[in-house]
């Protein structure tokens, strides 16, 4: 299954609020089609599912991506879905995000993939790379790279920069210190279920 590129409002209505998926709020607060309207009793797995799909439309990942998260966040020790939630905070289009370089995740991705960003001042264009803490996050070194960042760094995506991140802003560089703390992720999401939802598929 490949990413999905499909109107982005049509799955806030369906899923609720995603920061990372878009910007815009929907007027209609009932889910899209014919039977949107219709009040029905949601079942176990279908609850489960919802917060699955939420976690992988917020994120921008593909059901194989999303997959190999979980089975990375059960080999580690700990509460598997909050750790499952740090793998996807740390990957370097989320950060960008987080630090307001750029009003979603998939413009985020699109920055990284166009080789706008750097770590550890080497340009990365890998959009899941995983930010380790100490690494520093700027933009490359080019008049283009620094108006498109300039320009969204006007109107952040998010009000915040979680506690984990700093960023200078005159400079444009951002800096890791350390993992996301649970509190500090900005999608409203019970983990708990996503991880109930791929035990029953194991």
């Amino acid at each position: 299954m490949s990413r999905y590129r499909g109107p982005r409002l049509r799955i806030v209505r369906r899923l609720g609020d995603l920061p990372g998926l878009t910007r815009k709020t929907a007027r209609r607060s009932y889910p899209p089609g014919q039977h949107g309207q219709a009040r029905k009793k949601r079942s176990e797995f279908a609850i489960q599912l919802e917060e699955k799909q939420k976690l992988r439309f917020n994120y921008g990942l593909t059901e194989r991506q999303l997959v190999r998260y979980v089975r990375r966040a059960r080999r580690v020790s700990g509460s598997t879905g909050q750790v499952l939630l740090q793998l996807l905070e740390m990957r370097l289009d989320n950060t960008i995000f987080r630090l307001g370089m750029a009003p979603t995740i998939p413009s985020a991705r699109q920055l990284v993939n166009h080789g706008h960003i750097t770590v550890n001042d080497r340009v990365v264009s890998i959009a899941s790379y995983q930010c380790r803490p100490g690494e520093v996050i700027g933009v490359r070194n080019k008049e283009r790279s620094r108006k498109i960042v300039e320009d969204n760094l006007q109107f952040p995506g998010l009000a915040n920069v979680p506690t984990h991140l700093e960023f200078d802003k005159n400079k444009i560089v951002g800096k890791v210190n350390g993992v996301v703390e649970r509190e500090w992720i900005a999608l409203q999401i019970n983990e708990l279920l996503v991880v109930e939802y791929y035990s029953r598929r194991a």
